[in-house]
């Protein structure tokens, strides 16, 4: 597994890991810089709320009317595909109850498949970048980071966390103590 180059601190709780985030956004570190992981969900806490918007119900449903149009014309070209015309005793050519069957089915099928796609690329999954974690994070504290920062901004950058409150400052990569 690839480390990043990172900057971070381990905080005790959610409010210095809110003042935390707070000191580095001040600092002008970029949103997509940063590295926010913690044990549990802080809904309360504005930090945990970066990545809150998603379009995935959006595109489910999207994927739902493909799905279930592409299954009525699959459903109905087949019934009408026969070369000669049917005899079907007064019956309708394209009959609705397993025209009706086959488009649920796609439907629902093209819903769930939009949805583990738009999971998967949403979340950024498989993710083969480099990644900062801390073991530290299993046991309850909050690591609030900044990935690939100047050399020139360590001195600033943990100087900020540790006004925030971090119990520890800890470094990967390059920046990594030795």
């Amino acid at each position: 597994m690839a480390v990043a180059d990172a900057i971070y601190g381990l905080f005790p709780g959610p409010d210095s890991a809110e003042r935390a985030v707070n000191a580095l956004r001040d600092a002008g570190v970029a949103a997509d810089k940063m590295v926010i992981l913690s044990p549990e969900p802080f809904d309360q806490y504005e930090f945990t709320h970066r990545d809150h918007k998603t379009v995935m119900p959006w595109l489910a449903m999207c994927g739902g009317i493909v799905g279930g149009t592409l299954g009525f014309l699959l459903a109905r070209f087949m019934q009408m595909a026969y070369p000669f015309p049917l005899i079907t005793g007064g019956m309708p050519l394209v009959s609705p109850f397993p025209t009706g069957i086959v488009t649920y089915e796609l439907t629902m099928f093209s819903a769930v498949v939009t949805t583990v796609i738009t999971l998967l690329v949403t979340t950024g999954l498989p993710n083969w970048k480099a990644k900062v974690y801390d073991e530290e994070v299993a046991r309850g504290m909050v690591l609030i980071g900044v990935v690939d920062p100047s050399e020139s901004s360590r001195a600033d950058l943990e100087s900020r966390l540790q006004r925030a409150g971090a119990a520890k400052i800890k470094g990967t990569g390059r920046f990594a103590k030795a």
